[in-house]
């Protein structure tokens, strides 16, 4: 079952969280309705709104990305527009949203100093 760490409770926050300090809470998240399937993306694009934070992923085909890339690239016109399909969007509290972007630099940083732990 997919598990996942996080920093703080929602919860009173304790002195220690007051302080600064982060607290590990070990969650598992049960799947519902087939949710522990990956969706694959290959873009994304975030927007936010009063208080909250929207992430669509999505999927764009990569042939034309690459045909709208060389338009460019060679001075014709490129296309204005080009269509994908979302697979996915999430709404989240700017508190999560801030959670997220900690862990995922934490992810990446740790990535980029052993480059073999993202294979």
């Amino acid at each position: 079952m997919p598990e996942t760490r996080k920093e703080s409770s929602h919860a009173a926050p304790s002195a220690e969280e007051r302080e600064g300090g982060a607290v590990e809470l070990s969650i598992r998240l049960q799947p519902v309705d087939h949710s522990e399937q990956p969706v694959f993306s290959n873009f994304s694009v975030v927007q936010r709104a009063p208080g909250m934070v929207f992430v669509d992923f999505g999927f764009l085909e990569p042939r034309l990305m690459n045909a709208a890339i060389r338009q460019a690239r060679s001075g014709q016109d490129e296309p204005n527009q080009i269509s994908g399909q979302l697979a996915c969007r999430v709404a989240m509290g700017l508190d999560t949203a801030l959670q997220l972007s900690r862990q995922l630099n934490q992810l990446l940083q740790a990535m980029h100093k052993t480059p073999d732990a993202g294979r």
